[in-house]
């Protein structure tokens, strides 16, 4: 089986840390969040992951190569060079997506993070005879999103409700599909939306279906998004591989600690904390809500939550820094500072306190 990752885009909303990286290869616990799903595909057979994809290419098949040859799976790129919306890149990649096997494929959203039942994906979507299938989560507010409307019994979906004023349903696309060749058939080279366009179509032909994702679901495509992800990505740990989360009187809830990264006396972490490779944390460090990436160190006293910090920065000592604070790669919060909701962009040395949410250039 083969799958294509949508990986398009220029991560805007997640800067300063794209400054640095493709959006993709952002850190997710302790990882790139693009390796997520790669490793979940390759669980259920897929061979040959193709990443749709319009900025800068050569880093992310670089950086990926390591993984090739350790998970045994072929990572390839279709380029654009043009924005081709969600369905147009489709097309572009459409010989390396059909192999004369007629198999279907899978498409992801490169930031979705979920527990990516694609096993149990692959049953329904043979179960139903249908050319495609979506995989929809519940949501608490759906007038925010675009609401698919679907038989409770079978899951063939009728319709498409964008951003509905009244109550029709709670399920939203998650931006994960199972496709049969012949949907490619339907698509143009040209920026075309598969949710607008594309499944509409299937839809009226009433050969789409949905399937309800179990577990927990989120677009971490933003801050926000993402401490919540991360908090629901560690509850889920907890329940599937619990020895992979730390564990000590210093520990409060669940916390993800890399083997590399070293933690001083009388720290207290979490919940909802992951710590990267090569960390530094000193002692009397209260972290919560919050991702520290590789090579950070975070001195005596310092306080974090509700932040990401990026890679190899340094947070001083008696620092606070919380309120969706986001340091860009290789920044330095002197001593004593405090940051409310700062944004700051990579390599910069903060000397004074930021007390409201701003971009610091």
């Amino acid at each position: 089986m083969k799958a294509l990752i949508l990986v398009g885009g220029f991560g805007t909303r997640l800067r300063p840390l794209t400054l640095s990286v493709p959006k993709p290869l952002v850190d997710f616990a302790n990882k790139p969040m693009i390796l997520h799903q790669i490793e979940a595909l390759k669980d259920v057979g897929v061979t040959e992951v193709v990443l749709a994809i319009n900025y800068q290419p050569e880093v992310m098949l670089n950086f990926l190569k390591e993984f090739e040859t350790k998970l045994g799976i072929k990572i390839t790129c279709s380029q654009e060079t043009e924005p081709l919306g969600t369905a147009g890149p489709l097309a572009l990649a459409r010989d390396q997506l059909i192999d004369g096997s007629g198999d279907p494929f899978f498409v992801l959203n490169s930031d979705v993070i979920s527990e990516y039942p694609f096993e149990e994906l692959i049953q329904f979507h043979k179960s139903h005879g249908g050319e495609a299938t979506i995989m929809v989560t519940k949501v608490d507010e759906p007038s925010k999103y675009g609401v698919v409307v679907m038989e409770e019994e079978t899951g063939k979906v009728e319709r498409f409700v964008e951003k509905p004023k009244m109550f029709v349903g709670n399920k939203i696309n998650a931006g994960i599909y199972l496709l049969n060749p012949s949907v490619l058939d339907r698509i143009q080279l040209r920026p075309t939306s598969i949710e607008k366009e594309v499944f509409p179509q299937i839809a009226a032909d009433q050969r789409l279906f949905a399937m309800v994702l179990p577990g927990f679901w989120m677009d971490i495509g933003q801050p926000r998004d993402y401490i919540t992800g991360l908090r629901l990505y560690l509850t889920s740990l907890r329940k599937k591989s619990p020895s992979k989360l730390s564990t000590g009187s210093h520990i409060v809830g669940n916390v993800l600690v890399h083997e590399s990264a070293v933690i001083g006396e009388g720290c207290l972490l979490g919940p909802d904390v992951a710590i990267g490779p090569g960390c530094v944390v000193e002692c009397g460090v209260r972290l919560s809500r919050c991702t520290v990436m590789r090579g950070v160190r975070i001195k005596k006293h310092a306080c974090i939550s509700s932040s990401i910090i990026g890679w190899h920065s340094t947070v001083g000592q008696w620092a606070r820094v919380e309120n969706m604070t986001i340091l860009g790669e290789d920044v330095h919060v002197c001593d004593e500072i405090y940051s409310n909701g700062g944004v700051v962009l990579p390599h910069k040395e903060i000397k004074s306190s930021i007390l409201k949410p701003e971009i610091v250039m």
